[in-house]
């Protein structure tokens, strides 16, 4: 990728928001403390519970009505729809999970985006 990476792609892939080449997880969902590739910081920024926040929404826009198609619709017995939704819950939060997080923090990266502190007001 080029000298500043883009950084939606870069979240997207989970490649580092600097050079867009190095993987920013250690683990699952655990930062690495450095870009192995060009040596970005990465405690500088924090993405927080934002993505678990959003994660949630999204899984619940999908999940819901899939619920009520199975019970309403299908008329599905109820513990094929429980069963059935949690699988989908637990899956698309697991999947969503490392992609929001290093998409919210590509873009606090490049934004250079922190929290606020009470020597900023003016």
């Amino acid at each position: 990728m080029t000298a500043q990476a883009s950084a939606v792609l870069a979240g997207l892939r989970g490649r580092c928001p600097n050079c867009g080449e190095g993987r920013i997880y250690a683990s699952y969902l655990k930062l690495a403390p450095r870009c192995p590739a060009c040596g970005a910081d990465f405690s500088v920024a924090d993405a927080g519970d934002g993505p678990a926040f959003f994660v949630m929404f999204v899984v619940g826009f999908i999940v819901v009505p899939f619920a009520f198609i199975l019970i309403f619709g299908m008329r599905a017995p109820q513990w094929l729809m429980l069963a059935l939704t949690a699988a989908l819950t637990i899956g698309l939060s697991l999947w969503l999970l490392p992609i929001a997080k290093a998409l919210l923090f590509a873009l606090q990266w490049k934004h250079k985006a922190s929290e606020a502190r009470i020597d900023d007001v003016a």
